[in-house]
């Protein structure tokens, strides 16, 4: 007797085949990423119960009033506090949708990664592809005359840490609340979308602008999500996944890829026209090699 988990089950299954099938007739794929994507490394996302806003900050503000242009400008010293605690996570490193994502690139298929993290975890795999709409951590720059620092040099510092050759307030690479996003980030990915024969929107609520818009700029429906929660995309997508990001793309995208038959007889074909054209080639050298020898034997 079937039960309900049995149904379950295989409703999930039919969904892994669907999603492993989109991918196999897409050659135009761009990813949606956000913080449920890193989830699996160890970093908390944002929104959730468990979420980095839902947590104590260790201060008195709340932790989404920190990160904010403001109250950097402000209250640097407690930004920093916070900052170093809760959004560096420098022994976190990629999990399987990372390197899932990595092979799919590799496969010619993945054109674009879109990623609202600033964990550096997608070019860490190896992704080459990606576009930061929110910046990474691990760039950091002088306010006062630009000069570059890593993450390492922030993190020794106590408290805010300063320029070494003017002494200004080094920042980290990040969009906090009330600024604006890298134009140049924004049109990347819209340009990505809009040539896309697929998009996949994995680890996120689709509550953060404008990342949450990007969809509408398709001219189609093939939009796949996959996502632990509901989003208000749901019901638009072709196909979506109630599921851990890293544990579905790890199904979908093939560890190894079998070349295709005519590829090998392709090769074979090459193979016999070198030996034919090799075997040419040496009967006109020993051709012409023969008088060359007599007239040698001559002198």
């Amino acid at each position: 007797m079937e039960t309900r988990i049995d149904r379950l089950g295989s409703v999930r299954e039919d969904k892994i085949r669907q999603l492993k099938e989109l991918i196999q007739e897409s050659n135009n794929i761009v990813f949606l990423g956000g913080a449920g994507v890193s989830t699996e490394s160890g970093i908390p996302d944002f929104r959730s119960g468990s979420g980095i806003y839902n947590s104590e900050s260790g201060t008195k503000y709340r932790p989404i009033d920190i990160i904010a242009h403001d109250f950097f400008l402000e209250n640097t010293e407690v930004f920093y506090d916070f900052y170093k605690r809760k959004l560096i996570y420098p022994d976190a490193k990629p999990n399987k949708a990372h390197k899932a994502l990595v092979r799919l690139e590799k496969q010619g298929k993945l054109k674009a990664i879109i990623t609202q993290n600033i964990d550096n975890l997608h070019q860490e795999a190896g992704s080459k592809c990606t576009i930061e709409l929110h910046g990474s951590v691990f760039r950091n720059y002088c306010m006062d005359c630009g000069k570059k620092f890593s993450t390492e040099y922030v993190v020794a510092h106590d408290g805010v840490p300063h320029c070494d050759k003017c002494g200004g307030i080094v920042r980290p690479d990040i969009v906090l609340y009330e600024e604006n996003l890298e134009h140049e980030n924004v049109d990347a990915a819209i340009k990505a979308v809009k040539k896309c024969d697929l998009l996949i929107i994995a680890g996120t609520s689709l509550t953060v602008y404008p990342a949450a818009t990007f969809a509408q700029f398709l001219k189609h429906d093939r939009i796949v999500i996959i996502n632990k929660s509901s989003t208000y995309m749901d019901m638009k997508a072709l196909l979506t996944i109630h599921d851990n990001v890293g544990d579905v793309l790890d199904q979908v995208v093939p560890k190894r890829v079998s070349k295709p038959k005519t590829s090998t007889a392709k090769k074979t074909t090459a193979k016999k026209t070198a030996s034919k054209s090799t075997a040419k080639t040496g009967t006109k050298t020993a051709s012409k090699s023969k008088p060359k020898t007599k007239k040698n034997d001559n002198e």
